[in-house]
């Protein structure tokens, strides 16, 4: 028998009516939206937004010249032999920059160091930086008092390098706890409201509370001091554009909006810190629907549809998380209850949920950043440890409704293409016949494949990231490989890179060499910015000027 719910709110839940014109992946996601709807975009913002991608300036500006500076050219780019009329023809590498780029005072760290490596990053043609804007530190200590001063100072920092930026909007928890070094936390204040209302997190079925970020069940209710927590992301995204405008489009190119913890669309099924390792434990993870705002959902989509029995919380049977999937009544292949009218009902409301979280969040960056000319992206997980088995456990946890018998990524792609979003997703290094030497039942390739086809089917924009900072060349090898097949028969593919991330191993000779290496691949030769010598590999001595730049970067 399934865990009793708690006593739910008295709002009326309205998940349950089916959409026009919705594909079968919502069909228990309507609901009405307090803000405005969306307006009816022309046909060619997806193709304004794949050009950018491919594009290293705006339309009209050449090479990394601003709109704003007077065609002065910075001397490091001169020095380099970076012409403003050269424009990126490949696929643009951007590099992810430390977590605490930024400090809890708001203040840049290692200045000097900073300044240092980012001449590096330009010198070896790298397009940009991805730089993770969080929630928690921006507005750390009182609701709509937001502090930008050091990410005003990154974005200026990167423009006098000739580095483009793209910013991701952070609404999720970094790291295990104060320990971490790597520590930052939900805004403090959004913190208190948890404690007055545990419930606001996640919870499983064994009431274990997650804080990496807010429970989509309370999205639309004023759960945040008279705020619901899709208004507080807005108004974080509103003023972000107001303090940055005089950037978007031509420093800031690319905004990331996070969606989830980690920033990715998906349910904490498995903790976060735990992901770089989970596909070699097999963990199957954990239903997150268990705090009290979920389960007025699912308890209120169950008497609609006459099945009160199957509100009162997720699936019995599904084994913990260490189980052999096919040691569990709900994931075993044969006579699994995942796939039973039932099975099917839980999983369609589960990632329908999901998939409307995304929706709204969508719907309201679309409309904050509408005509500033940077593109728009969201991140995915790459969870792949049970993608050879039939019911695919650790995707059905996390809210992807993908099995062997259903396509959970086209919904999601075609949700993101509506609002003329790319799709970020990690693991492009992994190998499958790596993996599967410690896990049989995993397959980074076959998930990856399957989503890059759902990208091209719905000709959405790509933007590639690596789970782990490798820097070998048979992981740079793999990368190419997955973009080329991602690349191969498009006309006009529209791909980028996220290198995660910058730390001083990246700046270690060899591992430099290999870097710009791959990021020449990437890219047309004739515009990188780095001087070649002869047969194609990199100058010897324009390869020691910038390793000495980067090498200044240091970390304790």
């Amino acid at each position: 028998m399934a865990i009793a719910s708690p006593s739910t709110p008295s709002f009326s839940a309205s998940l349950c009516s089916s959409r026009t014109g919705s594909t079968r992946f919502t069909r228990f996601s309507s609901v009405s939206f307090t803000r405005r709807v969306l307006q009816p975009r022309l046909s060619t913002r997806r193709l304004a937004v794949a050009s950018r991608l491919n594009s290293s300036t705006p339309s009209g500006a050449g090479g990394s010249v601003s709109p704003d500076n007077g065609g002065e050219l910075h001397e490091y780019e001169l020095f380099h032999g970076f012409s403003p009329q050269r424009r990126r023809r490949g696929s643009p590498v951007f590099v992810t920059l430390p977590v605490d780029a930024v400090d809890t005072s708001g203040q840049v760290r290692r200045r000097r160091a900073m300044a240092q490596s980012f001449r590096a990053l330009s010198a070896a043609g790298v397009e940009g930086v991805v730089m993770e804007v969080w929630w928690g530190l921006v507005e750390r200590d009182e609701p709509r008092v937001y502090d930008w001063r050091g990410y005003l100072e990154l974005v200026a920092l990167a423009k006098r390098s000739g580095l483009k930026v793209r910013a991701v909007m952070a609404f999720h928890q970094c790291g295990t706890g104060p320990g971490d070094p790597y520590w930052i936390p939900l805004p403090l204040w959004a913190l208190e409201e948890i404690d007055k209302d545990p419930d606001l997190a996640y919870s499983d079925r064994f009431g274990r509370r997650n804080m990496e970020y807010i429970s989509l069940g309370c999205d639309i209710l004023p759960v945040l001091r008279g705020r619901s927590p899709i208004q507080a992301y807005t108004d974080f995204m509103r003023n972000f554009r107001d303090a940055f405008r005089p950037f978007l489009g031509a420093i800031i190119t690319g905004i990331q909006v996070g969606m989830g913890p980690a920033g990715e669309l998906r349910y904490p099924s498995c903790p976060s810190q735990k992901l770089t390792w989970a596909w070699r434990s097999r963990e199957l993870g954990e239903f997150q629907c268990y705090d009290k705002y979920m389960l007025a959902s699912l308890n209120a989509c169950a008497r609609e549809i006459g099945m009160r029995e199957w509100g009162n919380g997720g699936p019995i049977g599904a084994g913990n998380l260490m189980h052999d999937p096919e040691h569990t009544e709900f994931f075993r292949s044969e006579n699994g209850s995942w796939n039973t009218p039932y099975g099917t009902f839980f999983l369609e409301w589960y990632s329908g949920m999901l998939l409307l979280h995304g929706e709204r969040i969508c719907r309201e960056a679309e409309t904050i950043f509408r005509g500033t000319e940077v593109h728009i992206s969201a991140k995915l997980a790459g969870i792949h440890w049970h993608y050879s088995t039939q019911s695919h456990p650790s995707e059905l946890t996390a809210g992807y409704y993908n099995t062997s018998t259903r396509d959970g990524y086209l919904p999601i792609a075609r949700m993101f293409g509506r609002y003329g979003f790319a799709i970020c997703c990690t693991g492009f290094e992994m190998r499958d016949v790596d993996e599967k030497q410690m896990n049989p039942a995993s397959s980074p390739e076959g998930f990856l494949r399957q989503l890059l086809l759902a990208a091209r089917v719905c000709d959405i924009p790509l933007e590639g990231e690596n789970s782990v900072a490798n820097l070998d060349d048979e992981s740079f090898q793999q990368v190419l490989k997955m973009w080329k097949f991602y690349s191969n028969g498009v006309e006009k593919p529209s791909f980028s890179f996220n290198f995660t991330r910058m730390d001083k191993n990246m700046f270690e000779y060899q591992n430099w060499v290999r870097f710009t290496r791959f990021v020449r691949q990437m890219s047309d030769a004739n515009i990188f910015r780095a001087k070649l010598g002869s047969g194609g590999d990199i100058n010897l001595s324009s390869m020691l000027d910038a390793t000495r730049l980067g090498l200044a970067f240091a970390y304790s």
